[in-house]
């Protein structure tokens, strides 16, 4: 059962276009959703959560028409970002608040996650650190039993051990709950540790989706020497010159044997970087 579904989402501003833009989220994984920065990532999510109103397309979460049961779906989501709400407020005082909105609001799951991750309810919001401010939000929505966690670049800013902590806490609750992540994201180290699913937007536009396996095996780092960049200049995606030869990307079905290319295979951001660097004509 997918757990999110969109399809052929359109959304229009001046000089930007989120072009029939379509995901899925299965039941109890991990989706990473990366690009640039303005490739479209934010649009997309307020477009799926209903905060910015779409041109087109359908949103179902849970199953349910987002414009029909929008209540009721956003009952069930945690939506967690790195922006800070309420700084000068105590952390009890943003739970009261927080509590009254969710029928479903767990008092002991929510005192079990305060041990859990050493929260000190006294202390004021902006007294805590990124991360620990981060563990605070991730308490709130697991506190209602949130089923589809949206994390809008949550580890922004974090060291990488904060990072690397709150990544195990990511697949732990996959793992052992029953929660699923929509994860947005510019740091594509964080999804090669944790995420099951990538899709990549670039220019409003999605240029792929697939498990992260299948999107690393769909594609190859290659470099040679300047003479070899005639015989597969036309089979890459893109490629940068050097003073040795070249390096660029290219699709793995498309590899030809030759004595000065040699193949090796990209992470996520080299698919990025040389997505980045095509010029489509």
């Amino acid at each position: 059962m997918d757990v999110l579904t969109i399809t052929n989402l359109n959304k229009s501003y001046p000089g930007f276009q989120l072009k029939n833009v379509s995901l899925s989220l299965p039941k109890g994984y991990i989706l990473g959703f990366v690009g640039e920065n303005g490739a479209g990532k934010t649009t997309t999510i307020n477009s799926m959560l209903n905060i910015t109103k779409r041109d087109s397309g359908i949103i179902k979460i849970f199953g349910k028409d987002i414009d029909q049961d929008e209540i009721e779906i956003k009952k069930n989501i945690g939506y967690i970002s790195g922006e800070i709400f309420y700084p000068k407020k105590q952390i009890k005082q943003v739970t009261n608040i927080y509590k009254r909105f969710y029928d479903s609001w767990d008092e002991d799951i929510y005192r079990t996650y305060l041990t859990k991750f050493k929260l000190d309810e006294s202390k004021k919001i902006d007294q805590l650190s990124k991360g620990m401010y981060l563990k605070y939000v991730l308490a709130l929505a697991l506190s209602h039993h949130a089923s589809l966690l949206v994390l809008d670049e949550p580890t922004t800013g974090l060291d990488p051990v904060a990072r690397d902590n709150l990544l195990e806490i990511f697949q732990s609750l996959v793992e052992t709950e029953e929660v699923s992540i929509f994860y947005s994201t510019h740091i594509t180290t964080d999804l090669e540790k944790c995420a099951d699913f990538i899709a990549f937007i670039k220019e409003g536009v999605i240029i792929e989706h697939s498990s992260k396996d299948d999107l690393l095996d769909r594609y190859r780092l290659v470099n040679g020497s300047k003479e070899s960049l005639k015989v597969i200049k036309n089979h890459l995606i893109s490629y940068k010159e050097n003073a040795f030869g070249f390096n660029g990307l290219m699709k793995t079905d498309l590899m030809i044997e030759h004595e000065d290319i040699r193949y090796a295979e990209p992470s996520i951001d080299d698919i990025i970087i040389f997505f980045s660097e095509r010029r489509d004509s």
